[in-house]
């Protein structure tokens, strides 16, 4: 398979892109299925036409997805050092959120907790600055949280503590 016309580097992820079309199909059958409940006493044959419809079409649209989809995994390429150079290019803001949510915690109101947040997000984004020593720098921030417990919201482990849980539960132990 090429890649884009016009960019001949990209990749493009055509069976997920397919997987996404599936999806959407087999959510397509929801309303049928949903306009069959409308009865006003005893069940009638108009439903059964969508019946066996919906039925055989959603159950093989279902199974050739789910067959496509465990293709696509066990094929999927992971590059975890081009996703960290990648999310490091944002210097520090993917961890926005959780400070953000630190501070409402410590006290700081919503908004003025989302004032100190985008306040020093702009320095990195016009400065070129690191959002993590900004907020160090910013007297109002440590005010209402140490050092210590800034530099915990940077810690990218904690979107992923609970990856092996994850995985024993869909495959099973190990």
């Amino acid at each position: 398979q090429k890649g884009s016309s016009a960019m001949p580097h990209k990749r493009n992820p055509v069976l997920t892109e397919n997987l996404t079309g599936l999806a959407r199909m087999v959510r397509s059958f929801a309303l049928p299925a949903m306009e069959n409940v409308a009865l006003w006493h005893e069940r009638d044959i108009s439903h059964s036409s969508v019946e066996r419809m919906i039925g055989p079409d959603a159950t093989v649209t279902l199974d050739f997805a789910l067959s496509r989809l465990t293709s696509v995994i066990d094929r999927l390429l992971v590059y975890p050092d081009n996703m960290l150079k990648n999310m490091n290019k944002f210097r520090g803001l993917v961890h926005s959120q959780r400070v953000l949510l630190a501070l409402t915690q410590a006290g700081v109101s919503r908004e003025d907790a989302y004032r100190l947040v985008q306040r020093n997000a702009m320095k990195v984004w016009e400065q070129g600055a690191d959002f993590f020593d900004e907020l160090l720098a910013d007297k109002e921030v440590t005010a209402a949280l140490p050092e210590a417990e800034i530099r915990e919201k940077f810690d990218l482990g904690y979107h992923t503590k609970y990856v092996e849980t994850i995985f024993k539960r869909v495959f099973g132990e190990a």
